[in-house]
């Protein structure tokens, strides 16, 4: 899995609206659904844990694989917190204020602990795998988006991870305003997403 650029954190000081909405993408927009299943009566090797994917409750944190160029690493994820900006902060953030009409900026933290596999010395993949949806919908990635901002690391800044340490990492999207659920979604290459949700008021 090829690593992301750093070329659009360095290119401008204004983030430009990546407007890849896929509302009908892969398995993400049918998770919510297909995750409340948990409590039903199912045959399960472990009905208590999905195999992959599913909906998480607040401070739980999954578990899944990620080949790293070093090997494959396990790790914990936990989606901490999502911080809902204002339009007004959506409209300076891109390049086109026009593009940002109606919306704002949703930043998820992410925590990501290293379980287990080889260190890295490379930087990490872990979190391609993650994006944000509000009210069923991807969000639209913001690209060039701090990614160091307050609480936040920027993932290419770690160059050395070893078993038992870990790293915040934040990702930025633009949702509608007025949304009344944010989710977080993070999965395995060819998994399904585990989902935290995050209502809004």
């Amino acid at each position: 899995m090829p690593h992301r650029t750093t070329a659009p954190r360095l290119a401008a000081p204004v983030a430009v609206l990546a407007l890849a909405l896929t509302a009908c993408g892969g398995g993400d927009d049918d998770s919510g659904a297909d995750a409340k299943g948990g409590a039903t009566t199912q045959a399960s090797p472990s009905p208590s844990q999905p195999a992959s994917g599913g909906d998480m409750a607040q401070g739980e944190s999954a578990s899944g694989k990620v080949a790293e160029a070093s090997g494959e690493v396990t790790y914990d994820v936990l989606a901490q917190k999502v911080e809902v900006g204002t339009e007004a902060e959506a409209a300076k953030a891109v390049a086109d204020a026009a593009d940002a009409k109606g919306k704002v900026l949703a930043t998820a933290h992410i925590k990501y602990t290293h379980q287990g596999g080889p260190a890295l010395t490379e930087g990490s993949d872990v979190h391609d795998g993650t994006t944000v949806f509000a009210d069923g919908q991807r969000g639209g990635v913001l690209i060039g988006a701090a990614e160091d901002a307050p609480g936040c690391e920027d993932p290419y800044d770690v160059e050395s991870w070893k078993q038992g340490e870990s790293h915040v990492f934040c990702e930025t999207y633009v949702i509608p305003a007025g949304a009344t659920s944010v989710e977080v979604h993070w999965s395995e290459e060819d998994g399904e997403p585990y989902v935290w949700k995050f209502p809004q008021k």
